[in-house]
């Protein structure tokens, strides 16, 4: 397990729980393994970042699945689902 430094930025009601965001080192290969790192982390990122809630990613600026590979120095957006009207 490689390990790589990601930048996290955080959104909406996910900035409020988390902050405007951090730097970090992970050995998560995907969103998804990044976001399960996360959560373990516990309060307050388990509660925020929860698997029964709705949670959007974006990988460098692009709307992305959770399948989505980290490389070194990406950038990860977490956000709530946007509505509009």
């Amino acid at each position: 397990m490689t390990q790589k430094t990601i930048h996290i930025r955080y959104f909406a009601s996910v900035r409020e729980a988390l902050g405007s965001g951090e730097t970090l080192s992970t050995g998560a290969a995907t969103l998804q393994e990044l976001r399960d790192e996360l959560i373990a982390r516990g309060e307050p990122h388990a509660g925020a970042l929860a698997r029964g809630k709705a949670v959007r990613m974006a990988l460098d600026k692009v709307m992305s699945k959770e399948a989505a590979a980290l490389s070194e120095g990406s950038e990860v957006a977490f956000f709530p689902p946007v509505t509009g009207g």
